[in-house]
Order: structure tokens, then sequence, then C-alpha cells
């Protein structure tokens, strides 16, 4: 271990370690990139594509974030865009969850679906993609709906899990198994030029109190349709979200959602009943 530790410290220039190095370090010997990534991270070497994280996230702080297990359920709209944010910034492993194929309907918004790629799986998508941006990220696809059957196994072990689902049931059960789990769920949802956002803790039962009663199966959003931008800016803010969540930072959403009004310029916070 030391003889790594060595080569990553002897290779690195003013702390940055570059990708070339790494991928080197993994072949000599014989480690994953994400193994070299997190060795370098822990002796406070930082791979060289987070150098323009470094006036927002700390050395320690990006290793938190590659400690970490995010789930991204659905990986359409909103969901691709959440994947690669997060393995951009360097989150250690994602789940991506999605049952669905790219159609041709979903290349005006979701980043991961590319002519190539109609009639594939979504996650395998996601795999593909993130292996593009940053193969020290850990990616494990599960093409399965997600449902209260198989929710408590999907999201075992999951750090924060984002909500980037398209129907109110899906999503009342991903709260629920979320709550049993006490794992914080930060959530979105989008339909035409407008967007919410909002974080369930465990205990506050944020979405019960968002969508209590509701039923609807791709409701507005099958009316309004979704342009490009809506998911790209609500995906950056559950991003941001995720991230002060992980590194307990920053003031994050509680007992309030934002609603997101883009083709009047407003964006409003709604308080909630708390608990």
């Amino acid at each position: 271990m030391q003889k790594i530790i060595s080569f990553l410290q002897d290779r690195s220039v003013d702390g940055l370690l570059s990708y070339a190095d790494q991928a080197e370090a993994a072949k000599c010997f014989d480690r994953s990139l994400s193994e070299i990534e997190e060795l370098a991270l822990t002796n406070k070497i930082l791979p060289a594509r987070y150098q323009r994280n470094q006036n927002s996230i700390s050395t320690q702080q990006q290793l938190t974030l590659f400690s970490s297990t995010v789930a991204v359920i659905g990986c359409g709209g909103l969901g691709g865009y959440i994947i690669e944010e997060l393995a951009r910034l360097g989150i250690g492993r994602l789940i991506v969850v999605d049952p669905d194929i790219f159609e041709e309907h979903n290349l005006n918004r979701q980043i991961l679906c590319t002519l190539d790629q109609l009639a594939d799986k979504k996650v395998a998508g996601a795999v593909q993609r993130v292996t593009e941006i940053n193969p020290a990220v850990q990616v494990h696809p599960v093409a399965k709906e997600f449902n209260s059957r198989n929710g408590m196994e999907i999201l075992n072990g999951v750090t924060v899990a984002a909500d980037a689902l398209d129907t109110i049931p899906a999503r009342m059960q991903l709260a629920e198994t979320c709550e049993k789990l006490d794992i914080p769920l930060v959530h979105g949802a989008i339909a035409g030029w407008y967007g919410t956002v909002a974080n369930q803790f465990p205990g506050d039962r944020t979405l019960q109190q968002m969508y209590g009663g509701e039923e609807a199966e791709k409701g507005i959003e099958t009316r309004l349709g979704n342009p490009s931008f809506t998911p790209a800016l609500i995906a950056s803010i559950e991003v941001a979200e995720i991230v002060k969540i992980l590194l307990g930072t920053g003031v994050p959403l509680r007992n309030s959602y934002l609603h997101i009004d883009l083709y009047h310029l407003e964006v409003n916070e709604i308080p909630m009943n708390k608990g």
C-alpha cells in the first residue's frame, strides 16, 4: 500500500494528480480507478479533474462525496442530468434505476439519450455516460421499476436518494421506503416551464404533505410537456441539495418546497407543516 501512496505522491504536482497518472497507478498496481482515487483523496491528493471544485469543496469534502452512495430513481429528463452532475462531482457510487428504453421523443431533453441509443435501456445509457466522463465512479444499473416490493433492497446502503420519477404513486412508494430506511430524499418534479424541488428528511413526511391523496399517473407533465431547460435547472437544484446533505453544509430546504416558474421568472418557497 505504501508503494502506491509513494507513487501517487511522486506523481502529484501541487497536490493534484492527473488522470493519466491515476490510470497508470491502477494498471501498475492492479487496482481499480476507484481504489486509486480513494487512496489519493485519503492522502490529501486531489485528482486534477476536481481542481475547479477546490474553492467550494475541500479535498476532505471531496473524499466525503467519493465515499457516498446516491440512488437516482428514474434516468429520464431529470435523472439524466442528476447522474451527469453527480458523476462530474465525484460521487463514488451511483445506483441508477429505470425499467424503460430510450425513445425518439426523449431526444428533446434527456441528456443520456442519443440517436445511437434509441431502443437501448436507459440504465445502460447511464453506465456508458458515467464511464466516459468519470470512470472512477462505480455505477450499478437496476433495469426495474422501483416499487414497495423491491425498494428496500435497491436502497440498501444508500446515503441519499434522488427522486426523478414522473408519477405520484411511484414517488409515494419511494418516499415511504426512504422513511423506513431513514434515508434523506431529494425530490424534483417538472412540467412545461414549471418545476418543484423539496427535501424529505426522516420523519418529515414531506411528499405525503405535498401529494397526499393524489393518485395521478403522468398527469400535468403529459399535458404541458418538457422543454430541455426545465429538467436541466431542476436537476441542478436537486444536485446542490444532495451535496449540502452529504457534506452537512449550507442551508438545505426543509419543511418547505420550491416552486419555480420559468415562464414568469418567479421562484417561491412554499412553507409546509413541520413533522
